[in-house]
């Protein structure tokens, strides 16, 4: 048994089902991400976890306790949401230390768990600052830290780093897992952003229309997705998607590269690649086109700036997937299936 058990966990509000038959086991010390879009459910499913919506059924296990009635209080948990909720007329010190005010701690033991807290994570200096005299970083720290102060056998952070600016989200998530790692709590971490799930997770678990799609660690899930939602949603550019021969082929941008670039002895699946555009990222290049003879056929290739090919729009080209990059869905269902006897692409 995990350190938190999901249970067959549904939501439902009038004819919505929020969460629709949840079963996750998350274990003891590891950071687990749920991963999703908006609306498929990953927000309510963390609330759930928290003890602030009650489930329309199944159960929520902390521990050895079964905790699917019991208030937040009582789940031995922390929570930090993406607006931080700090008390902005408190100074820094006061915020941290706002839990163990709330149940009557001695003032020694708050004043050494609030500096433990904040030398963790590096705010020291800040203590006797307002929120409003802080940068976002620096306000997810003193969230963090308030969390940390309860010493909970569980976190839960809500997309606590959508506020950030891109250069700060790099370095706040660097910070947290380092955190996260030392302490060794076990963590929830809800977002919709694929490269923090990637970067963050022992294992994610890909969430669409209420439902878990896959669970695995990052690499797994990005090799070899379950369905052709997790497929689309996890990796950008996405993963190609075609049919050929009567098949639904995948294969992500990476795999697909020039014939005469695609060498060594691993068998290949050649494509006729029509180019229609070439967007230069620097590092890469991104070749959008399409598949001549295949159905669902826009496709993209991304090439390292250091693969010295040169290719120009509106011309067609052989293009390469090796045969075990190449992953095969279920038209009907979108569901992985084992590739067919070799007959071809």
């Amino acid at each position: 048994m995990g350190v938190v058990e999901l249970r067959g966990l549904r939501k439902e509000f009038g004819e919505v089902k929020a969460v629709n038959g949840v079963d996750l086991s998350i274990q003891k010390g590891e950071l687990v991400v749920i991963l999703g879009p908006s609306g498929c459910g990953k927000t309510t499913l963390m609330r759930m976890v928290a003890g602030l919506e009650l489930p329309t059924d199944g159960e929520v296990l902390i521990g050895d306790r079964n905790v699917t009635a019991l208030p937040p209080r009582a789940r031995d948990i922390a929570m930090v949401f993406q607006s931080y909720a700090l008390y902005p007329h408190m100074t820094v010190f006061d915020n941290i230390a706002f839990p163990l005010k709330a149940r009557k701690a001695p003032k020694e033991e708050m004043a050494q768990k609030v500096e433990w807290a904040a030398g963790i994570l590096g705010i020291q200096r800040l203590l006797a600052r307002k929120p409003r005299q802080l940068s976002g970083g620096e306000r997810q720290r003193v969230a963090l830290a308030r969390a940390l102060v309860k010493e909970p056998a569980v976190m839960l952070l809500d997309e606590p780093l959508s506020n950030l600016d891109a250069k700060l989200r790099v370095s706040a998530r660097d910070e947290l897992q380092q955190f996260q790692r030392n302490l060794g709590i076990t963590t929830i971490f809800v977002t919709h952003d694929q490269i923090e799930a990637m970067g963050l997770g022992d294992r994610i678990a890909v969430m669409n229309a209420g439902k878990v799609r896959q669970v695995g660690d990052p690499q797994e899930i990005y090799d070899d997705p379950a369905d052709t939602f997790v497929a689309t949603f996890l990796g950008s550019p996405p993963m190609n998607l075609l049919e050929r021969n009567g098949h639904l082929l995948g294969f992500r941008p990476e795999s697909f590269l020039p014939l005469e670039v695609a060498r060594g002895d691993r068998e290949k699946v050649t494509f006729p690649f029509h180019l229609g555009r070439v967007e230069n990222l620097g590092s890469d290049r991104l070749l959008y086109g399409t598949v001549e003879g295949a159905e669902r056929n826009r496709t993209i290739s991304k090439l390292p700036s250091t693969v010295e090919v040169s290719v120009e729009a509106g011309e067609t080209y052989d293009f390469a997937v090796c045969r075990a990059d190449l992953r095969y869905f279920d038209k009907e269902s979108g569901l992985r299936k084992e590739p067919p006897p070799r007959e071809g692409g």
